[in-house]
């Protein structure tokens, strides 16, 4: 896996192998061109690849993870979705779950996570004005506020897992242990 380097074009291919800075270079990006979600990550030095990807699919059709999963090339256990919850009950009123886009969310399962009584999903445009993403982008890095994070337990059973880079067609290749250590995320049976 390669870092971001700033300025550098990345292969738009979804060979593993081949998608690599074309310089073959690794370095820290500054923050300048990259979503929050690339730089919260060069500030956490975290190892990564960013894979982007034609994104042709209709809200509603497939889902863009599923899309996503396809383009890559993977399995779609290894793709996980990036969603925000509403709480009751609890210490917070907002929280993210991240599950594997061949899944859903289970609502009492995050709740169970999250010591709350209830939780519900956060309605589409709300997520997008809590986040600064736009829906089909929700990246779990680099949201206007850290929130609560509970991950599906089965991304540890993967060496890398594929989450949003913070905009539709980009995709982020990272470990599940660097995912729960950069957001402080609680790891929990959340897929339903």
């Amino acid at each position: 896996m390669a870092r971001l380097v700033e300025g550098l074009e990345w292969v738009n291919s979804v060979n593993h192998e081949e998608n690599t800075p074309k310089s073959g270079k690794t370095s820290k990006n500054d923050g300048k061109g990259g979503t929050p979600a690339i730089v919260v990550l060069e500030q956490a030095n975290a190892i990564f690849s960013a894979h982007s990807f034609t994104n042709e699919v209709a809200p509603g059709e497939h889902g863009y993870g599923k899309a996503a999963a396809h383009a890559l090339g993977v399995e779609e256990d290894r793709v996980f979705k990036t969603l925000l919850v509403t709480l009751q009950g609890g210490s917070t009123s907002h929280a993210v779950g991240i599950v594997p886009v061949s899944g859903k969310l289970s609502l009492k399962g995050i709740a169970a996570a999250l010591h709350a009584k209830k939780a519900d999903m956060l309605d589409p445009v709300a997520a997008e004005r809590m986040t600064g993403y736009v829906v089909g982008g929700i990246s779990p890095f680099g949201q206007r506020k850290l929130l609560p994070t509970v991950i599906d337990e089965t991304a540890t059973l993967w060496d890398t897992i594929f989450v949003s880079g913070g905009k539709r067609g980009l995709d982020i290749e990272i470990g599940p242990h660097d995912l729960v250590r950069i957001l402080s995320a609680t790891v929990a049976d959340i897929s339903g």
